[in-house]
């Protein structure tokens, strides 16, 4: 389910050991204090299910989870400790699907990317090609879960969530240039940018030219997103791993920059008229 090609797109997240470590923590401190699964379950909100996921590493679990089992165990700030721990793991698909949860609800997500097109922008062709251009590549039936995986997840875009959430799209120019999937795709795939832009009130795509002397993104692709109740995560993903980020020193330094970022691109309507030009270039 991750944004580049080779994200896991169903089934349970795989096992680490920082997840396995975890669990195991929650589970000793829970039997120490004399309570079932269940019982934990109803202390801290959760379903007993999802107590039993986090004991046996197969989650990630959610910050509200860690605040509250923190309080029912003893209220040590050992599983807060613990749970810094995790966020500064090399994520496996455990990490992309909590963030693909936290963007269900988030009111503003910030995308820098210098790769590949996001998967919320992506047409189906240019998901299809991109998929298809890295090594290993999957069988037919697992290519399309993960094409339709990707286009449901557009959903987020819309304007009919309560409340909208506001999205700002930084994206390098190259990355058009290379025209994945050849130019039919890149043709469809510039109309798509353009509507979307045109459709979308919630969503500013700004595009980073060509020749950028000083560029705040050199260390690679970030994601921000902000919370209804204004807490913010960071993602950032690179080959066969991914990373969610909690702390708020390391959300702060991805910030800067991409505030950084924002300054660096062409403006909103400066990148519209690039767009249009690619487009009639094609």
């Amino acid at each position: 389910m991750a944004e580049s090609t080779q994200g896991t797109m169903s089934g349970e997240p795989e096992f680490s050991d920082s997840l396995r470590t975890f669990g195991a923590v929650v589970q000793a401190l829970r039997e120490h204090m004399g309570l079932s699964r269940r019982e934990l379950a109803l202390a801290v909100r959760f379903s007993e299910h999802t107590v039993a996921s986090v004991e046996l590493g197969r989650r990630m679990p959610d910050p509200e989870f860690v605040d509250r089992a923190d309080v029912v165990l003893g209220n040590t700030g050992a599983l807060k400790k613990a749970a810094e721990f995790l966020n500064r793991q090399p994520g496996l698909a455990a990490w992309f699907r909590r963030w693909a949860q936290l963007e269900g609800t988030a009111i503003s997500l910030c995308t820098y990317e210098c790769r590949l097109i996001p998967g919320l922008l992506q047409t189906e062709a240019y998901a299809r090609a991109v998929t298809m251009s890295v090594p290993p590549l999957p069988v037919e039936e697992e290519l399309n879960r993960r094409i339709e995986a990707r286009l449901e997840r557009q959903k987020l875009l819309s304007v009919q969530r309560n409340p909208p959430c506001s999205f700002s799209f930084i994206l390098e120019q190259a990355v058009l240039e290379r025209h994945t999937g050849g130019e039919e795709v890149t043709r469809e795939l510039l109309d798509h940018l353009l509507d979307v832009i045109e459709r979308q009130w919630n969503v500013e795509v700004q595009l980073m030219p060509l020749r950028q002397p000083v560029h705040a993104g050199l260390d690679g692709p970030l994601r921000l997103l902000e919370t209804p109740k204004n807490k913010w995560f960071a993602y950032s993903e690179g080959q066969k791993n991914g990373r969610l980020i909690s702390d708020p020193k390391e959300i702060s330094v991805l910030q800067q920059r991409y505030a950084k970022l924002r300054s660096q691109a062409l403006t909103p309507e400066e990148s519209r008229s690039l767009l249009e030009r690619m487009r009639g270039a094609l």
